[in-house]
């Protein structure tokens, strides 16, 4: 899933190994905090008050079926779109990612081998206006994600993994707006009374962490699904509802929705506080200052904004900032994609010579040093099953100029290669990494132009029209399987890479590989988990032989956090981010 600049599940290995560390005062690799199990401030507080989430990039998508960023995954499972399952609030460890029963009864039975999955909703679970929530809810949600040409921007396994009939790699049905084979669909996903059950046409043994990750398989009321124009809208299923309208690059307030029972969630989610507001449109920067002078309302203030390095200082040479920061390693990757609808960037020299040319070492001086980022070698995080080092990519981390102007000097094409490079941007740090980047292009022979995006970035880079050169890229694993790196962001088929005129779905740099693309099909009908990781892992030497990415760095969590927040965690179950499952306002 995108960074938020996407995961879930990855962070039991990413994650919840820092924070059982972090939970012990600090040691390691971390710093701050008394800690509670997990991170940050101890004691779990009472009810009432005001919680403040500050950030600075726009929600894309409320809309559930659309939604694939991990900090908006973990807000709206927390706030206010329960699933069938879903990560437990407060658990650590191996017990952090093991889905429990959330609008269900159980965490599913399978059968087939795993190709037949029933969930039944449990009594009692109802939407913000007191109707229940049913099967049918849930069948419709699930049929909203197959209208890629309306829903986009959002997951794409269920695409490969329903038992509908397939033309040309992709299912027939297209969604409940067009209908097509709409008979195929409905006798893949049945409803008898409260049990929902779904055939898929190969065993889908991650299927419930599939559900807890991401927000596809939300239930959907019918009545409310205005296409492309609920982009944002909120629906509710859980325990807080909006206030009025979501305003796009403002935010929004959460208040208590009284049709919730907590009598039917089992998940642990405390809701403590009575509004949770969400502020969009602050620079890290200001967000920081802000939690480091710590007055008024920030006191009760959390961020997924991390610490610039230019403020490391401030918050490491004073104790009671110091000891309200936590540093954790996070489930993602940042990644540069060449974009293949580019004309210069189909010559597979300039590529080469673009990744050989890149200085990971600068980039990651420019975010802040060993507590932003480490030097990555794949696009898979490292902690990840399956991960090996991409061996395409032979070059230092301080990059090689020289290497990379005899590439292209072989590529043929006239110097300096001008490449205009878009990026998440709008902030000292994100401009600096850019900057950083573009003098070690320059050097070696290219003439770059930086592109910040600074209002909404991936709904911009999924659109297949758009003229850049190179893109910025931020992903982790929708849970522990290189399954769910790999294949969902180069996929081509999946993704509607030269089908979709409105989208690439997650393909940003819109590379298509006959070969690539068998490998993942296989992979998907491994008979084992051994098999499957080694054809993801030949799928991803592949990728780097025709440069389909370039590997940037694995990131790093440094947050700070007002000294009026209680029950602080960043938890497995929230991709790293503040988990505002548990966290409430000191009264």
């Amino acid at each position: 899933m995108t960074i938020s600049r996407r995961t879930t599940a990855l962070a039991v290995l990413a994650v919840t190994s820092v924070l059982s560390v972090a939970a012990c005062g600090g040691g390691g690799g971390t710093t701050g905090g008394s800690g509670n199990g997990s991170t940050g401030s101890a004691a779990a507080g009472s009810k009432g008050g005001t919680v403040f989430w500050l950030t600075k990039r726009p929600a894309e998508h409320l809309d559930p079926q659309r939604t694939y960023i991990g900090r908006d995954l973990s807000i709206e499972n927390r706030l206010f779109y329960r699933d069938l399952v879903s990560f437990p609030v407060g658990k650590q460890g191996e017990e952090a990612t093991k889905p429990v029963a959330d609008l269900a009864t159980d965490t599913g039975q399978s059968s087939e081998g795993g190709k037949v999955w029933k969930f039944t909703l449990r009594d009692g679970v109802k939407w913000q206006d007191g109707k229940d929530i049913t099967c049918e809810d849930l069948k419709y949600g699930f049929s909203r994600g197959f209208a890629t040409d309306v829903i986009t921007g959002g997951p794409n396994y269920q695409l490969g993994y329903l038992d509908v009939p397939n033309k040309d790699g992709l299912p027939t049905y297209n969604g409940p707006y067009k209908k097509a084979a709409q008979a195929d669909f409905d006798k893949a996903v049945t409803c008898e009374g409260k049990t929902i059950t779904y055939h898929f046409n190969k065993p889908w043994a991650d299927f419930p962490l599939a559900i807890a990750s991401l927000r596809s398989f939300s239930p959907y009321r019918a009545d409310q699904d205005k296409g492309d124009k609920s982009n944002y809208a909120v629906f509710s299923s859980g325990p807080y509802m909006l206030q009025g309208t979501w305003q796009k690059g403002k935010g929004g307030t959460f208040v208590r929705n009284t049709n919730y029972d907590p009598k039917t969630d089992q998940t642990g989610r405390k809701a403590l506080p009575d509004k949770v507001v969400i502020t969009e449109g602050l620079t890290n920067e200001i967000i920081n200052q802000r939690l480091i002078a710590d007055s008024g309302e920030d006191k009760f203030a959390v961020t997924d904004r991390a610490i610039p390095g230019s403020m490391y200082s401030q918050v490491d040479s004073n104790p009671t900032v110091k000891d309200r920061s936590t540093l954790v390693n996070s489930p993602f990757t940042d990644y540069l994609l060449p974009n293949f609808n580019s004309d210069v960037m189909k010559n597979p020299k300039v590529r080469q010579a673009l990744a050989m040319a890149t200085d990971k070492t600068a980039y990651i001086t420019a975010l802040g040093g060993d507590k932003a980022a480490t030097p990555s070698k794949s696009i898979v995080n490292p902690e990840l099953p399956g991960y090996q080092p991409n061996p395409a990519f032979t070059a230092p981390d301080s990059g090689d100029t020289a290497a990379a102007k005899k590439l292209l000097e072989e590529a043929g094409v006239p110097l300096p290669v001008k490449i205009k490079y878009t990026y998440s941007g709008g902030t000292p740090t994100s401009d600096n990494s850019a900057a950083a980047l573009k003098q070690g292009w320059d050097k070696a022979g290219f003439s770059t132009t930086l592109d910040p995006l600074t209002d909404t970035y991936y709904d911009v880079i999924q659109n297949p029209n758009t003229k850049s050169d190179v893109y910025w890229g931020g992903w982790g694993a929708d849970w522990p399987s290189a399954a769910t790196v790999t294949a969902p962001l180069f996929d081509s088929v999946l993704n509607g890479v030269g089908t979709n005129p409105k989208s690439n779905g997650q393909d940003y740099g819109n590379y298509a590989s006959d070969t690539v693309n068998k490998l993942f099909n296989q992979a998907r009908n491994a008979a084992t988990t051994d098999e499957a990781n080694s054809l993801y892992q030949q799928a991803d030497v592949q990728l780097g032989k025709d440069t389909a990415y370039i590997p940037l760095s694995v990131t790093k969590f440094y947050y700070l956090h007002g000294s009026g927040v209680t029950g602080y965690a960043q938890s497995a179950a929230s991709n790293g981010y503040p988990d505002l499952g548990s966290i409430g306002a000191k009264q």
